[in-house]
């Protein structure tokens, strides 16, 4: 049998200080409230129908497929029907805001930034002789060797070493400088040199470089990365006063939500 175990408002306020968490939440109540603000200042509206589209779109992403699993989902948050609708509400209104404000900005961004969101896919061995590298980077070319076979003998990771060094498709980002640079003006399949750094002796097959296309899945990235950093700025000319009750912990926004 299940115990019961009944917490005051007070209690999770005291959980909320301990575990450091007042200033991610006196953060997201600011940005609500700036949302809010802003929306209203450029007009922006919710209609019946978005805002059921919007609903509709919460749930997928909670994999609420079923009626039961949406109140099952609503219990364990301690929402109410009224507060999902609120975040429907607020999703919607942060996508509509951000291509108030964004969507004519995101075309030119990408093609002035086109080189970042490159991708490559590669295979690639971690050294720690240099020597050895090279010698493995000749027998490779000179078809000794298959990288296969090099990855069996020199990858310690089981799971990389089974996949036979596949690092996956990445962004440009996410390699080195020094390794971007020899990745991106490769002729794929190709074989790099080997590229030293202070993690090791790189050995890269680079297998396809990936061009990017302004599709509506980037648009919407590009967007939100805008979006973020305005809520950023926003929220760092905002001083956020909370204001603690003895007795109870009832506050509104407006009680913890201060304009300097």
């Amino acid at each position: 049998m299940l115990k019961v175990l009944n917490v005051s408002g007070k209690e999770m306020l005291e959980q909320l200080k301990l575990s450091c968490q007042i200033p991610g939440l006196l953060d997201a109540i600011a940005t609500r409230q700036i949302i809010f603000d802003a929306a209203r200042s450029a007009g922006i509206k919710v209609e019946v129908q978005e805002l059921q589209q919007s609903a509709n779109s919460l749930r997928t992403a909670n994999n609420l497929l079923k009626a039961e699993d949406t109140w099952t989902w609503l219990q364990k948050h301690h929402l109410s029907l009224e507060e999902f609708e609120q975040l429907a509400e607020i999703n919607l209104l942060s996508a509509k805001l951000a291509n108030h404000l964004f969507a004519d900005k995101v075309e030119s961004f990408f093609y002035e930034h086109q080189l970042d969101y490159l991708a490559a896919v590669t295979y690639e061995v971690i050294l720690d002789d240099e020597d050895l590298a090279w010698e493995l980077f000749y027998a490779l070319t000179e078809g000794e060797m298959s990288f296969q076979d090099m990855t069996r003998q020199h990858i310690q990771n089981p799971e990389l070493r089974r996949t036979g060094g596949y690092r996956g498709i990445r962004p440009r980002k996410d390699f080195k400088p020094d390794i971007a640079a020899a990745v991106f003006v490769a002729n794929p399949p190709e074989l790099l040199k080997p590229i030293v750094t202070t993690q090791g002796v790189h050995l890269l097959r680079v297998e396809e470089i990936i061009r990017p296309e302004l599709d509506q899945q980037l648009r919407l990235k590009i967007m939100s990365d805008f979006f973020s950093t305005w809520l950023k700025e926003q929220i760092a000319q905002i001083e956020v006063i909370p204001h603690f009750e003895s007795d109870s912990y009832s506050p509104t926004v407006q009680e913890l939500l201060k304009l300097a």
